[in-house]
């Protein structure tokens, strides 16, 4: 099974295009400016960037944490 980390930033990533080729239609309308558009996707970018890594040291000490519980039990052995 694939990383928490990978799967849902990818999935939001997905989200994003789509709702980015949604609201085209209405930035290309002249219904809000270009600023608030790219704004919008650089925000979501940068939070999706973000997310990825804090999911990834999150995993990362899990991990270490089992191994250290391992480790102990062993050595209690």
């Amino acid at each position: 099974m694939k990383r928490k980390s990978t799967i849902i930033p990818l999935a939001l990533l997905a989200y994003l295009g789509v709702m980015s080729y949604i609201g085209y239609d209405g930035y290309s309308k002249g219904e809000f400016s270009s600023t608030y558009y790219y704004g919008i996707i650089v925000a979501m970018l940068i939070i999706i960037v973000v997310l990825h890594f804090s999911l990834k040291k999150r995993e990362q000490l899990r991990q270490e944490r089992e191994d250290d519980m391992r480790n102990n039990n062993a050595n209690k052995q």
